[in-house]
C-alpha cells in the first residue's frame, strides 16, 4: 500500500466517523458552549488515557521543538469545535457540512499565504463553482438562525484549514497529544464564557459518547491522515461528511434540507468529487 493510498483510507475512515457528530450535537438540547464544555474534557481524558497506556509520549516530548504548533494547532481545533457545535445548533447540518467541504479551498489559499505553496491549476477552476454554491446557500438563507449558524459553519472552515496546513507542514507533531490538549484547552475557554453548564442524564450519556468515542477517534484519525497526504487532498476527503451527515439527521430526526440547499450544495460536491478524482489520479 502505498503512502498516498494509506492517507486516503486512514483519513476517510475518519472522516466517516466525524459524520455521527452533527446528529449527536443535534440530539441535546444544551447550549453551544456547554455543550463544548463537556465534550473537552471527554476528549482529553480519552486521549491522555490512551497516551498513558500506550506510553506513547513522555513529559519532556511535551516541550520539544514541535511544542508551539501542538498549542497553535490545539487552539484553533478548539475554535473549531466551539463555531462547529454552535453552527449544528443554529442552521440545518446539511448547510453545515457543505460550508465545511469548501476546506480544500481554503487550506490551498493558507498554504500558499504561510508557506508559498502554490496551488494547483484544478484549484483555482473548482473555487469558482464552491463560490457559487455557497452563493446560492447564503442568499436563500436570510432568517437569523439560518444565516448566524452559516457564519459559524464558515468561521469553523477557516479555523479547521489552517489547522490543517500547520499540521501537514509539521508532521512531527503528535496527533493525539494535540487531541488531548485541544480538548482541555476547549474546556477552558468555554468555562469562561458559558452562563451555565447543567446538564441531564441522556444529554450526558451522549456527550459523553461523541466525547469518548467519536470525536478524539475521528480527530486522530484525519490528523495522522496529513502525514501521508496534503492538507488540500485531506480537506477533499470531508465530502464523505457532506454526504453522510445530513443521512443520518434525515433518518434519526427527519430534517430535510431547503431546496436553495439542494442546489447549492449538488454544484459544491460535483466539484470537488470531480477535483477529489483528479487529485487521487495525481498521487498515484
Amino acid at each position: 500500500m502505498t503512502n498516498t493510498s494509506k492517507g486516503i483510507l486512514i483519513t476517510s475512515s475518519g472522516v466517516l466517523i466525524m459524520s455521527f457528530e452533527s446528529l449527536l450535537i443535534k440530539l441535546t438540547s444544551i447550549s453551544p458552549l456547554a455543550f463544548s464544555f463537556y465534550i473537552g474534557i471527554f476528549m482529553f481524558f480519552s486521549t491522555t488515557g490512551t497516551l498513558f497506556i500506550k506510553k506513547e509520549i513522555s513529559i519532556k516530548d511535551i516541550y520539544n521543538k514541535s511544542f508551539k504548533y501542538i498549542m497553535l494547532c490545539a487552539f484553533l481545533m478548539s475554535l473549531s469545535n466551539i463555531f462547529f457545535i454552535s453552527a449544528i445548533k443554529n442552521t440545518q447540518v446539511a448547510n453545515v457540512v457543505i460550508i465545511l467541504s469548501t476546506s480544500a479551498l481554503f487550506s490551498s489559499f493558507f498554504a500558499y499565504l504561510f508557506y508559498r505553496k502554490k496551488p494547483q491549476k484544478n484549484i483555482y477552476v473548482s473555487s469558482t463553482f464552491i463560490f457559487l454554491g455557497l452563493f446560492i446557500i447564503f442568499k436563500e438563507e436570510l432568517s437569523i438562525g439560518n444565516f448566524q449558524g452559516n457564519i459559524y459553519a464558515l468561521l469553523c472552515t477557516v479555523i479547521f484549514s489552517i489547522s490543517f496546513v500547520v499540521l501537514a507542514k509539521h508532521k512531527d507533531v503528535n496527533r493525539v497529544l494535540l487531541t488531548a490538549i485541544s480538548g482541555i484547552m476547549l474546556s477552558l475557554i468555554t468555562y469562561v464564557l458559558s452562563e451555565s453548564l447543567e446538564v441531564d442524564i441522556k444529554t450526558l450519556f451522549i456527550v459523553m459518547t461523541m466525547g469518548l468515542i467519536v470525536t478524539p477517534l475521528s480527530r486522530v484519525m484525519i490528523g495522522n491522515g496529513t502525514k501521508y497526504i496534503n492538507a488540500s487532498e485531506v480537506s477533499l476527503l470531508m465530502i464523505i461528511e457532506t454526504i453522510m451527515a445530513p443521512i443520518w439527521v434525515w433518518i434519526f430526526l427527519n430534517e430535510i434540507p431547503s431546496e436553495y440547499t439542494f442546489i447549492g450544495g449538488s454544484i459544491i460536491l460535483l466539484t470537488i468529487l470531480f477535483n477529489s478524482i483528479y487529485t487521487i489520479k495525481r498521487g498515484f
